[in-house]
Parts: C-alpha cells; sequence; structure tokens
C-alpha cells in the first residue's frame, strides 16, 4: 500500500468540504494500492485542532511545518489574497498543488505566479470544479462529438440563494470574479474557444451594503466568441428559490441545458407541469457534491502521474481576464475587449 500525505492550508466552509472529501478517497483508491493521508493547519489553530480531530486527521502549527514534513500535495483553500505565496511555497517545495480558485486578485497579481509556476517546473492544479460535473461533462461531450451542430448561442447562469457576508465580499474582487469567473471558465473549456469581447450591466436591490463595498449584487455580460457568437453570463447573490447554476447550449441541429434536474430551482408556470420534484439545492458545495469529490481524486492521481492536469494555472488565467473584462465593462458602462494570451 503507497501512502499519499496531502497537507490542507485553511479549514474555512470550502476547507472543511475539501478536507471531508480528501478523508473519503481511501475506499475507492483501495484498489490502486493508495492510502491518502490527511495533514492541516490554517491561522485559526483551535477550529483546525477540531476539524483535524472529528476527521482523523493530523494538525500542525504552520505552513511551513506543514511544508517540511514531507506531504506529497499542497491543497491551498485559504483567501485569495494568499494563493501567490502558498502556490510559491509549493512549487519551491516540488510537490504538486492544488488551489481553490483564483491563482490571485486579478490578472496584474496572477501573471508573476503564473511566470514563476512555468519558469521552476511547476504542478499547479486550480479549482474549477465545475470541469468535473457529470452535466458540462456530457454537454461538451455532445459538443465536440458534433450533436449539436453548430452553436448559436449560449446562456450561463450562477445565482446564490444567499449572499456572504459583506466582509468577504469586500475583498472578493467582484461578482463576476468570484462567481461568473466559474461560467467564463467552463464557456471556454466546453467550447475550444475564446470570449473576446465582455459588455457588462450590473444592479443593486438588496442590501445597500453590498455597494457600499463597490459590489453588485446581480449583473449580466454579453460576451463575443472569437468566431462570432454571441451569448450572456449573468450572476445573482439573491435567488431566493435556490442555488441555481444552469447552461444553455442551443445548437443548429440540439439544444441541451446543463442544471435542468429535478433539484433545479426553477420551474415551469404551465399548468400540470410537475418537473422538478425535488427540493432545490441550497448551496454550491450541495449542487457540486460529486464534482468536488471527482475533483480531490483527480489531484491524487495528478500526483501519482496517472494523468494530464484536468486545470492549468493558465487556463484559471485566461478566465480570469474576462473576469477582468468584465468587471471593467461594469464601471466603464462599456463594452470591453479581452486581452488574450492564452490558447486552449
Amino acid at each position: 500500500m503507497k501512502d499519499i500525505t496531502l497537507g490542507l492550508v485553511g479549514v474555512g466552509r470550502i476547507g472543511v468540504m475539501h478536507a471531508k472529501n480528501i478523508t473519503a478517497l481511501n475506499p475507492g483508491l483501495s484498489n490502486k494500492g493508495v492510502n491518502v493521508r490527511l495533514r492541516l493547519t490554517d491561522v485559526a489553530a483551535d477550529h483546525a485542532r477540531t476539524v483535524a480531530m472529528d476527521l482523523g486527521a493530523e494538525y500542525v502549527e504552520s505552513v511551513a511545518e506543514l511544508i517540511a514534513s514531507g506531504v506529497d500535495g499542497l491543497v491551498i483553500a485559504t483567501g485569495t489574497g494568499t494563493h501567490p505565496e502558498l502556490i510559491r511555497a509549493g512549487v519551491d517545495a516540488s510537490i504538486p498543488v492544488f488551489c481553490e480558485k483564483p491563482v490571485a486578485m486579478n490578472v496584474d497579481e496572477a501573471l508573476p505566479v503564473l511566470d514563476y509556476v512555468l519558469d521552476n517546473n511547476g504542478v499547479v492544479q486550480i479549482g474549477h470544479q465545475r470541469r468535473f460535473d457529470a452535466g458540462y461533462l456530457e454537454a461538451r461531450r455532445g459538443f465536440q462529438a458534433g450533436e449539436l451542430g453548430w452553436i448559436h448561442s449560449v446562456r450561463a447562469v450562477t445565482c446564490d440563494m444567499t449572499p456572504p457576508p459583506v466582509e468577504f465580499l469586500a475583498t472578493s474582487g467582484g461578482l463576476f470574479r468570484d462567481c461568473s469567473v466559474h461560467d467564463f471558465d467552463i464557456l471556454r473549456w466546453l467550447t475550444g474557444r475564446e470570449i473576446v469581447e465582455v459588455y457588462a450591466k450590473g444592479s443593486n436591490n438588496g442590501d445597500p451594503a453590498i455597494g457600499e463595498v463597490g459590489d453588485v449584487d446581480t449583473a449580466l455580460a454579453v460576451v463575443t466568441f472569437d468566431d462570432g457568437t454571441v451569448g450572456t453570463v449573468s450572476a445573482s447573490r439573491y435567488n431566493g428559490a435556490g442555488h441555481d447554476v444552469r447552461l444553455e447550449i442551443q445548437g443548429s441541429n440540439k439544444s441541451v441545458m446543463v442544471g435542468l434536474d429535478g433539484q433545479s430551482a426553477m420551474v415551469s408556470a404551465e399548468p400540470g407541469v410537475m418537473f422538478p420534484a425535488g427540493e432545490p439545492h441550497r448551496t454550491f458545495a450541495e449542487r457540486f457534491d460529486q464534482a468536488y469529490r471527482s475533483e480531490m481524486a483527480a489531484f491524487v492521481e495528478l500526483i501519482l502521474g496517472e494523468r494530464e492536469n484536468p486545470c492549468t494555472p493558465e487556463d484559471a488565467v485566461a478566465a480570469s481576464r474576462v473576469a477582468d473584462a468584465a468587471q471593467e465593462s461594469l464601471v466603464t458602462g462599456a463594452p470591453v475587449r479581452v486581452a488574450l494570451a492564452v490558447k486552449l
């Protein structure tokens, strides 16, 4: 049996989720002769100790101690502002790194990190979990197989049921960078095309404090791809019906929708239509539970050398370029061309 030890930095909401998923990996990896162990740290020491105890993991005092302990991979689930330093630390230790999106607060801050990773032959997987979701995978397969024909329209939606704390929003970089960057990434990944222009509008009809920290609670972006195809990307913090993540792809031969399942937050107004029958998802963690599990399993496979990197820093920076352009358009009120530097 081969032991793989993952070091996790950050045990906030998403960090705890990753910790649970890591400790649940072993039944599925046993047939590969692999046993995964978890070692974690956080500046909130008491909370981190409790999480470690509850999951049968090991707590260590600091990031430096975590890396020095000889972990086989580093999982970063801390605030965005800490990502560049922690990515560099993992690369310096010559261990594969998994980092929640984005690489940095914006593209200008991310580019030096990308250069550092490339110059030092680092292996860094960025956490865009939708690439592992069954619906998105099937839509991509159908498009690549020619079943949809050529795409004439796309509509991507990401709506939270309730907004996160205003304190988080004050440092999130804005709705497009925080939420819609997932849509921008998945549109590039699914279509194989670049978004070259964005025109965005936003509104604030919820908590005034969101506007006071420079964000909007609802926004819409019209995107244009490099082949002229158009689409929309919309997001909201106030979708009381439930957590709503969908993607409509309309092709010349066939149209498909990701996220139209029995727990959809969107219901029909047509008489007699009872679908969907299930309770809507309430959070992103519920909606993408299996995708997050598959994403972490993929990171272990990356460490073992069994697969290619499923989401590189270059991919993440390309999506962030679009998000930055959307935020700029939101402020200026004008269409913004996307500076393209990375190809799929």
